[in-house]
């Protein structure tokens, strides 16, 4: 029971999801979370599946974390930055087992942030953050609200300040979100928020 009580007090995985403008969106959180990062980053951005992917590439070179395309069956590591592959929906189970997914699109999508944030939710429950950044749509309201019934925490990009509103205010109008902020203070919060509980 106290390993479990444990457990709780801390965040172990945190979760993002961003269509339209979100390469740079990513850029501006990623690159702020520093180099210490201490537990695994998960990302659905909506990619044109015809066209081989390079965001991994183009986020890596803004950063100081590892950024990787996730695979299937590996094991996410703090501090490393995994990315859905284009047209296949990320999942992550207990202990941040990773699988990917060819299954049905959700809203029109592979991958899906719901999916992802679902898998979370049921994985980490209040050990996990998710995070939504600009997109249009409303991919992510769903699973921000699986994440919160769960004791999670939930971040959403201001949509005022969001180069596309649809995805942050999608999120917002669930009324699941904890915390609506500038894009630049995201990274400071969600830093915060990981220190704080492993202190």
């Amino acid at each position: 029971m106290a390993t479990e009580q444990y457990a709780a007090e801390r965040y172990d995985i945190v979760a993002v999801a961003s269509s339209a403008g979100g390469i740079h969106g990513l850029g501006v959180l990623l690159s702020a979370l520093g180099t210490d990062f201490p537990v695994p980053v998960l990302i659905v951005q909506h990619l044109d599946p015809r066209h081989r992917t390079v965001i991994a590439d183009v986020l890596a070179r803004r950063m100081s974390l590892p950024v990787k395309l996730a695979e299937d069956g590996e094991h996410a590591e703090p501090g490393v930055v995994y990315v859905a592959p284009p047209d296949r929906h990320l999942l992550v189970g207990p202990e941040g087992a990773l699988s990917l997914s060819r299954t049905g699109l959700v809203h029109f999508l592979r991958p899906s942030a719901d999916l992802l944030f679902e898998s979370v939710a049921g994985a980490y429950g209040p050990r996990a953050i998710a995070c939504v950044l600009t997109g249009t749509g409303s991919d992510g309201a769903m699973g921000v609200d699986a994440v919160k019934a769960r004791g999670g925490t939930v971040i959403a990009q201001d949509p005022e300040t969001a180069e596309f509103k649809g995805m942050p205010e999608a999120a917002v109008g669930t009324g699941a979100v904890d915390f609506v902020l500038p894009l630049e203070e995201i990274a400071a919060v969600v830093r915060g928020l990981v220190e704080i509980k492993r202190q």
